[in-house]
Formats: structure tokens, sequence, C-alpha cells
């Protein structure tokens, strides 16, 4: 019997029995993919979520000389540039201001430091949960506050209603430094890069529940390849790419939902209407991509006294300093995590080298918790230590 409160259609998806049975589907259609291709089918997963389950259940063993399953730029932390990491880094740093931020930011390595060091040093640092937690912050009278708004369409309503409840009560010692990503521009730079070799694409249910299936059409009817928005439990991740490899054979150049009980053809009316009337498109900077034209997020001239970047006159971000971290090749499907020199070496989770082994969602963090184990990382220096930070 289903437990009170629990989606039918979830609960079938987290049968084991369901996952077995699409698995020998799954190795059957790769099987025939992969004779017509005469190599494996080489498949990127655009989301970070995806990524973990990938990595926790095993499927690159299970489908291993079938298909190769790349990471994407799909871990919100991972793709915030290194001159953003270093302007928030530098903001904590200022007198009177507290930085509220999801757990994983925390770790995530500027040029110099982290939000985790600055704090250390002193530093008004706070993780909250939500940004309507920041804006209780400023209420309650902690300084100047300003929240970290990390994320892709996913996560920029919520920005978007911390703006709206901080101004309706007055609340005029909070703002937002907004560094929201779109997925769409960065799926096209993705598709113009000559290099990159990939048949197909396992698409991010969570965005895409946000926008629509519709606005990521553009994938099969200007670039041909044919992808799949999909879930995110085993059997969700299985069946899309079932349907992927029936194209991938079939010469098929559309973009399918397998993820129907999420996601609609328009998208949420209410979440896109949230988007509309708080934010406005603008050209923002990747990790690994560089600019992007009409790619990120600032807030709408109405709202920009709420803007952390004008009401504290930080102008451009630097260039930032990479040290060696390769998470920029790894974000474009270039490499697989154990081709970064410093994987498992010089970066491991208790002293990562980049936001890739640092984030809940970052493809180096789930091949090293969860893949090939490499060789005993040298023990951190100096009094840092390893800890578990929220998601984002």
């Amino acid at each position: 019997m289903t437990e009170p409160g629990r989606i039918p259609e979830l609960e079938r998806m987290r049968d084991p029995a369901l996952a077995h049975g699409l698995l020998g589907v799954v190795r059957s259609k790769a099987a025939r993919a992969r004779e017509k291709l005469g190599r494996p089918v080489v498949v990127m997963e655009v989301c970070g979520t995806h990524t973990m389950a990938i990595a926790r259940s095993g499927l690159k063993d299970l489908l291993s000389g079938l298909v190769e399953l790349r990471s994407g730029p799909g871990c919100p932390v991972c793709v915030t540039a290194q001159g953003h990491i270093d302007q928030m880094i530098e903001l904590a740093g200022r007198p009177g201001v507290t930085v509220a931020t999801f757990g994983d930011m925390v770790r995530v390595p500027g040029s110099h430091a982290s939000l985790e060091r600055a704090r250390a040093g002193g530093a008004a640092v706070r993780v909250v949960y939500s940004p309507a937690q920041a804006v209780d912050l400023a209420r309650e009278g902690a300084g100047e506050v300003v929240f970290l708004g990390v994320g892709f369409e996913t996560t920029a309503p919520a920005v978007g209603l911390s703006v709206q409840l901080a101004a309706a009560g007055g609340i005029t010692n909070y703002s937002v430094y907004p560094v929201h990503k779109l997925v769409p521009p960065v799926m096209r730079a993705l598709l113009a890069m000559p290099e990159l070799r990939l048949d197909g694409f396992l698409l991010p249910g969570h965005a895409t529940a946000v926008i629509g299936r519709r606005a990521l059409d553009f994938v099969g009817r200007e670039f041909g390849r044919p992808a799949v928005v999909t879930g995110f439990e085993v059997p969700d991740i299985l069946d899309g790419l079932r349907v992927l490899l029936d194209m991938v054979s079939d010469g098929g150049q559309a973009v399918e939902n397998a993820y129907r009980r999420v996601v609609h053809e328009e998208g949420n009316r209410a979440a896109l209407a949230v988007l509309d009337r708080y934010f406005a498109v603008e050209d923002t900077v990747w990790r690994g991509f560089g600019p992007i034209p009409a790619s990120g997020l600032g807030l709408a001239p109405a709202y920009r006294a709420f803007d952390a970047r004008i009401r504290f006159g930080l102008g451009e971000p630097g260039p930032g300093r990479e040290k060696g971290c390769r998470c920029g090749d790894l974000l474009r499907g270039l490499i697989n995590p154990d081709e970064c020199p410093l994987f498992g070496r010089a970066c491991h989770p208790a002293r990562p080298a980049g936001p890739c082994m640092v984030s809940s969602e970052g493809a180096c963090a789930a091949f090293y918790r969860y893949g090939r184990r490499p060789a005993a990382p040298s023990p951190p220096a100096g009094p840092e230590k390893a800890g578990r930070q929220g998601g984002s």
C-alpha cells in the first residue's frame, strides 16, 4: 500500500525490479546503437543531480563499453566563475556585511581563499536553507545581509520572492548578489563547440520543469541532436536513455519528454511570472566557458536597489586564478574527473582545488565518492578540516 502523501508514480520509479528490467532493455538498445556507430554511444547529462544519481547507482560501470556518460555544466556552484567567487569573498570581508549562502558555496576556493576561510578570519558568513531565511537575518538586524543568488532557473524564483518579501516589509538592509544562470544559452554554447563529440543529451528535469520542454526544442531543430528530459530516480534515467538510444540508432533529432509527471510543454507559469517580474536577462561569465551573452539573470530595473553589485559598487569581476584545476574542461564535457592531474592528489574533499570537488552536485565529488578510488591523498595542510555542507 502506498504511504499517505507519497506519489504513486514516484513509488513505482523506486522499484528495484523496474530498474533491473529497464537496465536490460537499455543494454540491448545501446548494443544496437554501438553497432551502428562503430563505437560506444557518448551521452552528456546536463544536470548535477543526474551526475550524482548516475555515480551512486553505478550506471557508468553497468553500461561500460556500450554508453559513455559524460558530465556537463549542470552543477550551479561549479559553473560560477572564479571572479564571482572572489567578489563574494571580498564582500564577506567588508565591515557590517553578513553573507548568507547555501552550504556548498562556503568551501569553494577563490583565487586566494574561500568563504570558509574568510569566516575563520572573522567574516560574517551564514549558511541558510532558503533565501527567505536570509531576509529574516536582515529583519533581525544582522547588518547588511547579502544573499548569494547562485543557481539555474530552478532556484531563481525563490530568490525573486525573497526580494518581494524584503520590499513589502521595508527591509532595506537586504540585497542579492545575482549570478543565476540560464540553461538554454549554455546548451547553445555546448552545441557550438567543434571539439565536443556527443551523440545526445539527458536534459535536466528541474530546470525544464520551470522553463518547459519547448524551450529546449532548438537542440534537435537547429543542431540536429537528440535529447531527452528525464527525472532523477534510476528508472527515470534508464527510461530516458532508452528513448535517447532509439533516436541515436534511428537518426532521430527531437527533444523528447520522459518526465511528464513533472515537466510540461510550456513550463511552470507561476515560476516564469516571478522570473519575468524580478529579473532581467543579462550577459554573464561561466566557469569553463567564459562570457555567454544573455545567459544570466540580474535583478530587474525596478528592484536594482536590492542588487548587491550596485549597492556596494563592485564593478566587473576579475578573471580569477584557477591554479591548475580543470573543472572548466570537465563542465564542457572534454575530460572525466580522473583525467585532471589534481584529482585525488592535490584535490580531494578535505582540500578541494575547485568547485567540482566541493559541490554535492559536482562530478569530481561524485566520482571520488562512488567511482574508482585514487591513491590515498596527502593530509590537508593547516587547520582546515573537512565538513559536510548543505547542497544548493
